[in-house]
C-alpha cells in the first residue's frame, strides 16, 4: 500500500478503532498509554470521552471489515451506545447543575469546571450518534444543545465563552480560539443532522471574526483574548508548550480553521461571509511557511512567536493530521496540484514517523529529531484526529462527516 492511498486510509481507520475499542471503561473512556491500555494515574477527560463515541459512531456508519481482533460492526454500535449512555448519565455528566465535568480524576473525583471546548465535543459526540442511529443520541443532542445555546453561546459577539465554575455562577473572564475553533465543527454537525439553520449561522459568525483577526495578523491566528476580544498576545509565554492555551501562534490551528472555513463557506453559500476560501488558503500557506521543517527536519514545529519563530519545536500529531484534511480540501476545492503534492508527503511523513506500526494508532508527540516524546501529550489517549485525516478524502467536503457517511449510506440503499 502506499501511504495515503484508498487501502491504506482503509486499513489505518481499521486500525484505529482497533485500538480506540480498549478505551471503554465503565464510565465512559479511558485515557491511552501507549500501548493501548488505559493509564490508571491519568484522568478521564470529558473531551476524549466524547471524541472516542463521535469516532465510533463514524466507525458504525463506515460500515468497513474490521483489522484482525478488531471491533466488528456491531461490536462498534455497541461503543458507541456505551458512549452516548454514559455521557447522558455517567460520572461525567453533572446530574445536579447540568453540563459535564472537565474530567474525572483517577480516585474518581470530578472536576468541576464546565469547559466550552470539551462541551463543543459532546454536542459533536452526539450529532454523529444520532446520524449512526444510536439510542439516546437525539435526548444527548437536545441537552447539549442547550447547553451551548444557554451558557456558552454570546450572542452580542457571535462567539462563545470559555468556562464556568460548577454551579454556573461564575465565568471565567478568558476567551479562546480554540474552544470557538471546535465549536464551528460541532455547530456545522449540528445543523446538518437536525436541519435547524441557526446552527450554520452561528458557526458563520464565529468564522467570520477569526478570518478578521488572522487577516489583521498576517494570518497567524490570535489564540488568546480579554471579554471583550481583545487579544492578549503574550499570555502563557512562561508556558509556551501548553497543551490547549500555548504562547504565540499555534501551527495545526491555522490548517484546522483553513479546513473549517471552507465548510463553513461550502455549508452557507450565499449567505456564508466574504472571502472564507481565500483566508483558507492564506491560512494554509502561513502554516506551511511557518510551520513544516523550518529546523531541518522534516514536521510541522507545534508553535511560533508573532514574527514566525520557531517556540516548541515538538511535532504534535494532530498538526499533520489536520495538515493532511486541509491539503485534501483545498485540493478538492481548488483543483491545484500543490495541495496533492503537499498531501502525499503529510502521508509518507506521518507513516515514516507517526504511525506505530508495531502496537498502532499515532504517537501523539514527536521531538525535534522526529522521536517518540511526551513533554505535552503523554500516551496515545484518543483517535479523533486520526481518524478523520484517514477517512475525509472518502467523503464530500460537506456536510460533516457523521451525515456524509449516513447519507452515503441511505444512496446504496
Amino acid at each position: 500500500m502506499i501511504p495515503g492511498d484508498a487501502a491504506y486510509r482503509a486499513a489505518q481507520r481499521a486500525d484505529l478503532l482497533s485500538f480506540a475499542s480498549a478505551a471503554r471503561t465503565d464510565g465512559g473512556f479511558g485515557y491511552l498509554d501507549e500501548t493501548g491500555a488505559v493509564d490508571p494515574d491519568q484522568a478521564m477527560p470529558l473531551f476524549v470521552a466524547a471524541r472516542m463515541t463521535h469516532v465510533f459512531s463514524l466507525g458504525s456508519l463506515a460500515g468497513e471489515p474490521p483489522a484482525a481482533g478488531g471491533p466488528d460492526h456491531a461490536e462498534l454500535i455497541a461503543l458507541a451506545e456505551h458512549g452516548v449512555r454514559t455521557l447522558t448519565n455517567g460520572p461525567l455528566h453533572d446530574a445536579e447543575y447540568g453540563g459535564w465535568f472537565a474530567s474525572i480524576q483517577p480516585d474518581g473525583s470530578p472536576e468541576g469546571a464546565k469547559q466550552a471546548y470539551a462541551h463543543a465535543f459532546v454536542m459533536l459526540a452526539a450529532t454523529s450518534a444520532l446520524a449512526a442511529e444510536i439510542p439516546g443520541a437525539e435526548e444527548l443532542l437536545d441537552v447539549a444543545g442547550a447547553v451551548m445555546r444557554d451558557h456558552f453561546w454570546d450572542e452580542s459577539t457571535g462567539t462563545v465563552v470559555e468556562e464556568w465554575n460548577r454551579t454556573w455562577t461564575s465565568l471565567d473572564d478568558y476567551r479562546g480560539v480554540n474552544a470557538n475553533m471546535h465549536t464551528v465543527e460541532a455547530f456545522l454537525a449540528a445543523g446538518d443532522v437536525t436541519s435547524d439553520p441557526i446552527w450554520h449561522a452561528r458557526a458563520g459568525r464565529i468564522a467570520e471574526r477569526i478570518v478578521a483577526l488572522a487577516r489583521h495578523n498576517e494570518w497567524r491566528i490570535p489564540e488568546h483574548f480579554t471579554p471583550s476580544w481583545e487579544p492578549v498576545l503574550d499570555y502563557n509565554r512562561d508556558q509556551p508548550a501548553h497543551a490547549f492555551r500555548p504562547y504565540g501562534a499555534t501551527v495545526g490551528h491555522g490548517m484546522e480553521w483553513a479546513r473549517l472555513l471552507v465548510a463553513v463557506n461550502e455549508t452557507l453559500g450565499e449567505k456564508a461571509p466574504a472571502g472564507l476560501t481565500e483566508a483558507s488558503v492564506a491560512l494554509y500557506d502561513r502554516a506551511v511557511a511557518d510551520g513544516w521543517a523550518v529546523d531541518g527536519a522534516d514536521g510541522f514545529i507545534y508553535t511560533t512567536d508573532w514574527a514566525g519563530t520557531p517556540m516548541v519545536r515538538a511535532r504534535m500529531h494532530w498538526v499533520v493530521a489536520e495538515a493532511i484534511c486541509t491539503a485534501t480540501i483545498l485540493h478538492s476545492v481548488t483543483g491545484e496540484q500543490r495541495y496533492a503534492d503537499d498531501l502525499q508527503r503529510w502521508w509518507d511523513y506521518s507513516d515514516t514517523y507517526l504511525v506505530d506500526h508495531d502496537v498502532g494508532s499515532w504517537h501523539h508527540e514527536l521531538d525535534s529529531a522526529n522521536r517518540p516524546a511526551s513533554e505535552t501529550w503523554a500516551g496515545k489517549p484518543d483517535v479523533y484526529h486520526a481518524y478523520q485525516a484517514a477517512l475525509i478524502a472518502d467523503v464530500p467536503t460537506t456536510p460533516s462527516f457523521a451525515t456524509a457517511l449516513a447519507k452515503r449510506d441511505a444512496a446504496a440503499g
